[in-house]
């Protein structure tokens, strides 16, 4: 079953307004941002690549005909989409983790209460490396769903046709970013648990006013709140980072607002940009 096994965090989605405005943000908070990646069912990429496996997905609108096809065929990807756009114009708005059987997966998100209807999402595309090389990836996809949870879903990814794995210049980060530790959210949802635990494969822990999901390559702390209307929002991914005196240069050298404190380097959101970004350097 999904809940006894730890999953890891595959990638985080992060819809924006237009992708060369997010790729010209991200480049200049020191990321390497990968050539842009059309889906077959009119979003999408600009993916920035992280040496710690994981991916961050800016993802964009390009054909809203062929997204509102999709979405009329059962696309559940496009759908949640759609929807966390009719309330916010950007931010994060899925956490996506690894899967070895995304068919099981379906079935065990459903067993759990979360598993959304319909069937399991599965597509290819092209992916282009610096080099100019280009392979076809291939993927497949089972979600889970709170229906009353407009901002935030989760869904789990089985690679059929892996992603390039010589992918040395895309994880190579000016600003020294060795990946994410940690998802800041909030939520005034009372059930957030019993749609997070199934996909994570394990309990959570408490934390201040919240619970915290351990995944095997970062963690996911909710901070609860009285709000209903809340939902569920990311707030900040935390980063780690080689040195922080790089990751300042960096910014300075283009413009970037950012904050330093003892511990942390703190940029807020910005058009490109939908959530908080805090860096700190890597304990060994």
């Amino acid at each position: 079953m999904v809940q006894s096994n730890i999953r890891s965090v595959d990638h985080l989605v992060l819809p924006v307004s237009d992708l060369e405005i997010a790729r010209a943000r991200l480049q200049s908070l020191g990321f390497c941002v990968a050539a842009n990646g059309r889906h077959p069912f009119g979003t999408e990429n600009a993916c920035i690549f992280l040496p710690d496996n994981t991916y961050l997905e800016p993802l964009a609108v390009v054909d809203a005909a062929e997204a509102e096809g999709a979405i009329t065929n059962g696309n559940l990807f496009v759908a949640r989409d759609k929807v966390f756009r009719q309330h916010r114009a950007e931010g994060l708005s899925a956490i996506v983790v690894q899967s070895e059987d995304a068919i099981a997966d379906h079935a065990a998100f459903a067993a759990a209460g979360v598993g959304a209807s319909g069937d399991i999402l599965e597509f290819s595309r092209p992916v282009r490396l610096p080099d100019g090389q280009e392979s076809i990836s291939s993927f497949r996809l089972a979600f889970a769903i709170e229906p009353l949870v407009e901002t935030f879903f989760l869904f789990a990814c089985q690679r059929l046709n892996p992603l390039p794995v010589d992918r040395d210049a895309l994880e190579t980060h000016a600003n020294g970013v060795l990946g994410v530790k940690r998802v800041l959210m909030q939520t005034g949802h009372k059930n957030y648990q019993e749609l997070m635990t199934p996909v994570f494969g394990r309990a959570s822990r408490e934390i201040t006013n919240g619970h915290a999901f351990d995944a095997r390559n970062m963690s996911v702390e909710v901070v609860v709140g009285n709000d209903a209307s809340i939902g569920i929002v990311v707030l900040a991914l935390v980063f780690t980072v080689a040195d922080l005196k790089v990751t300042e240069a960096v910014l300075a050298a283009n413009g970037v607002c950012h904050v330093r404190t003892q511990d942390e380097i703190v940029v807020q959101a910005a058009p490109g940009q939908g959530v908080t970004f805090l860096f700190e350097e890597n304990a060994l």
